[in-house]
């Protein structure tokens, strides 16, 4: 499994005292990001074959509040890409410094082709590339109906 490790900073505490929903969001973001980047879908990587990665939804569940002052570390598995990789499913586990488990993120997304604005497959260097990332217990392979559980998308898939 994938970790990396953040501070949490002032900007990311809201109101309550607690890491804010915004933060988690950008946390799973960063790191899967930097994850891809090591395997090989970094930006000149990704304008190399003129795609780029778009979210077709976020779903976070909080277990326990977590504060200011103490580092946080986020996982990357992979739940489920498809057989062409257009489509792939991402959980990020979120643990407190003493290693216990806070929150989880569900992430679904698929590739675009930047030129026709539409998904597209990945080419085959890059689906194996991403096939490198440890796998989840439940990893399924995803079918167009998996993309389709939780309502329609904007993009014409």
């Amino acid at each position: 499994m994938h970790l990396k490790e953040f501070e949490i900073r002032w900007n990311d505490i809201d109101a309550n005292r607690h890491l804010a929903n915004s933060a988690y969001i950008s946390f799973m973001s960063h790191t899967r990001m930097s994850f891809m980047t090591e395997v090989g879908f970094g930006l000149l990587e990704m304008a190399k074959h003129n795609i780029g990665l778009v979210v077709l939804y976020e779903h976070m569940y909080y277990f326990k509040e977590v504060f200011l002052g103490k580092p946080i570390r986020v996982s990357l598995e992979l739940k489920g890409i498809s057989e062409d990789g257009k489509f792939f499913q991402f959980y990020h586990n979120f643990f407190d410094h003493k290693g216990k488990n806070f929150a989880r993120g569900d992430m679904m997304g698929a590739f675009i082709d930047l030129k026709a604005r539409k998904l597209t497959e990945l080419p085959s260097e890059l689906f194996h590339n991403l096939n490198k990332i440890d796998k989840a217990e439940d990893f399924i392979v995803l079918t167009k109906k998996d993309t389709r559980k939780h309502g329609h998308f904007a993009i014409d898939l």
